[in-house]
């Protein structure tokens, strides 16, 4: 590999311009979906001299890989990285048919996945490193609310179709002195197996304890609601319909200038989703994972002040070993640059948060061993 630090060539932002929409073909306009970010800045990345790396899976994570994607390559013009958000149960099971040298989902594998990994995995198997942080906001839209608050309970009988209607009395006492409307709720949950849905699952399943029944699957399985495809469906369509309430990663609520739920979590203050209080969130969390399995564990009941309870990871899911060799040197120098200083500094700018420096740490040891 060889380290460069140069300005961004405008062939390069063409290319991964490219690749990157044509990954997103089907989803909607592309000015629904591509986030205005930060300028081009000077990346010092060791880059790899060629080489061709493709990825698919999560939706969360799409506007964080498409900003790494377009600094990555103004640095590293001879590679080509292309993903595709598919969402986090295509991706993996792109990854594991060998279609893709990386995966990228919201939620850890499980032990089937690493099972079915080995087949191809030779002589390794495939393992978790996460890679971006951030909260699971919820969207709503109603007219002439703002700082709207909701609690774990409340937000289990929303989705269970329980609540029904914005005026109800459960959410009139977390919300003294608003005017909320005689209106009807939307409720909008991701049609495709997600990531996102395992995540809102797991909170839900933590912190409001019997109210939500159901198992942090990556289907949806409560009562009821609406369904849309990937964030940017759910995005669209709390947008687009007043009383509906939906969960996105953050980017795409601030894209769309959508207002977030504020989350009652019994501290002194209900929390907002933002990057610094969901990376308070996931300081909190344990790796669990085995060997080189960076597997996270998260507390969904915390109630520490500012600490946002509804948070995820983007893992990059790879091979620890067994990965193509004529792209592997592409590969590592890619995620080596999404984990280290550089793109993880980017993150906050766009609405994610950046891994504890511990794990980041961790991730590039692992990173730098793959074979």
């Amino acid at each position: 590999m060889r380290r460069t630090n140069r300005r961004a060539r405008p062939a390069a932002g063409a290319v991964v311009a490219a690749l990157v929409l044509a990954g997103c073909a089907g989803e909607g306009p592309a000015e629904d979906r591509v986030e205005a970010g930060p300028p081009p800045v000077t990346a010092d990345i060791d880059c790899a001299g060629s080489g061709r790396v493709q990825g698919s899976g999560s939706t969360a994570q799409q506007n964080a890989m498409r900003h790494w994607i377009d600094q990555y390559q103004r640095a590293c013009p001879g590679v080509r990285i292309a993903y595709n958000p598919v969402g986090s149960g295509a991706g993996v099971a792109q990854f594991l048919r060998g279609a893709t040298a990386f995966g990228g989902t919201d939620s850890a594998l499980g032990e089937q996945d690493v099972k079915i990994s080995r087949t191809f995995c030779a002589g390794g198997r495939a393992i978790d490193l996460p890679m971006a942080g951030g909260p699971v906001a919820l969207g709503y839209h109603l007219p002439g609310v703002d700082g709207l608050v909701l609690d774990a309970p409340t937000l289990a009988a929303i989705f269970d179709s329980r609540i029904t209607v914005w005026d109800h009395p459960d959410i009139r006492r977390l919300n003294p002195g608003v005017r909320l409307p005689e209106l009807a709720i939307t409720a909008v949950h991701r049609s495709d197996d997600s990531g996102t849905t395992q995540n809102l699952n797991a909170y839900l399943s933590g912190a409001a304890g019997d109210d939500w029944p159901y198992e942090a699957k990556k289907a949806w399985q409560a009562k009821g609601g609406h369904s849309a495809a990937g964030s940017d469906g759910v995005a669209s369509a709390v947008a687009a319909t007043q009383g509906a309430i939906g969960y996105v990663e953050l980017s795409f609520a601030a894209t769309r200038k959508i207002d977030t739920v504020r989350i009652d979590t019994g501290a002194a203050e209900p929390v907002a989703p933002s990057a610094e209080t969901a990376s308070r969130g996931i300081a909190q969390a344990k790796v669990v994972g085995r060997g080189n399995d960076m597997k996270l564990e998260f507390d969904h009941g915390t109630s520490a002040a500012g600490a946002y309870p509804i948070v995820l990871v983007t893992y990059e899911v790879v091979c620890d070993t067994g990965n193509d060799p004529a792209n592997l040197p592409a590969l590592k120098s890619f995620l080596a640059y999404t984990a280290g200083e550089e793109g993880q500094k980017l993150l906050p700018t766009i609405h994610y948060a950046p891994l504890p420096e511990s794990v980041a740490l961790r991730v590039r040891k692992i990173v730098a061993a793959l074979s």
